[in-house]
């Protein structure tokens, strides 16, 4: 399964080859490395020499911007009816991911068809994409944890900007093992669990996050803060050299001997304009109650 986020207006991946791509963020310009990237470029002209803003890695790791023309600090972008601030970082990102937004139109159509109150919790939860669509969709009530206070500030003003901002959205940051523990503890269930865990991590207290050695046991803590009746589980990965495969095996293992449902994965991924490519941008695995 290949899910294709090919429904924005404010954002389009123009262009790709030689280890990078140039995309349009409403009305700017960015051009960005990208590991997947080890095709050809057929074409450097036009914007690919005159990008607002060029990322340039470092030999020594990391990197910076070399801004071509004027660009604000943040800007907002929109898809649908949803708003997100973008600020380019040291570490190449903008705060926000768009191929997820293939993500965001699943989440929604689950929680409006459920009939039914929903409580969604959203771990690794960055700058909360996956929060906003929650709250969209008339989530009751939706946690978002994620262990960078300014990540979880940045989601704070996305819901706001979304106008949100009524919704119930609980805004925590903590290692999430440690919080999962704390909400079994409190006796605590969601109806949907979403997560986006990083290959590699460090909580707010140094807790050391590996994902090869830690999602298995992740999930399955995870399974007892699930409610009797559950919408879904989502998981997102962008770790390279994992098969979809690896997330179907894990659900498998977990919620689908607890519960009935469907499970499926797949890849994610944004079609790229000038070529027809399509970019190949993460995997996924989800299971939904039936």
């Amino acid at each position: 399964m290949m899910l294709l986020a090919n429904e924005w207006k404010d954002y389009e991946l123009i262009d790709t080859g030689d280890g990078e791509k140039l995309e349009r963020w409403g009305e700017y310009v960015l051009r960005r490395p990208d590991p997947q990237i080890i095709w050809p470029l057929q074409d450097e002209r036009g914007l690919w020499k005159k990008p607002h803003g060029h990322y340039h890695r470092s030999n020594r790791g990391g990197g910076e911007w070399e801004y071509k023309k004027k660009t604000p600090e943040k800007w907002t972008i929109k898809y649908k009816d949803l708003s997100f601030y973008i600020k380019p970082t040291g570490f190449k990102h903008t705060g926000l991911f768009p191929e997820q937004a293939a993500n965001w139109d699943w989440i929604i159509n689950k929680i409006q068809k459920a009939n039914r109150p929903i409580k969604v919790l959203n771990l690794f939860a960055y700058t909360g994409g996956a929060t906003v669509a929650s709250a969209y969709g008339g989530a009751a009530e939706v946690c978002h944890v994620d262990a960078a206070k300014g990540m979880v500030n940045w989601a704070k003003e996305n819901v706001h900007l979304s106008g949100l901002g009524d919704r119930k959205v609980r805004f925590i940051v903590d290692d999430v093992f440690k919080f999962v523990q704390r909400e079994i503890r409190r006796g605590r269930k969601y109806d949907a669990i979403i997560m986006d865990p990083p290959s590699y991590g460090r909580g707010p207290g140094g807790e050391v996050w590996k994902i090869e050695e830690k999602l298995c046991e992740f999930i399955q803590l995870c399974m007892n803060v699930l409610s009797d009746d559950p919408l879904f589980l989502l998981v997102n990965s962008y770790t390279s050299g994992f098969s979809p495969v690896v997330i179907e095996n894990i659900l498998r293992s977990s919620i689908g001997q607890k519960y009935d449902g469907k499970i499926t994965s797949g890849e994610i991924g944004i079609p790229v304009t000038e070529t027809g490519y399509v970019l190949p941008c993460g995997i996924l695995g989800r299971w939904e109650s039936k």
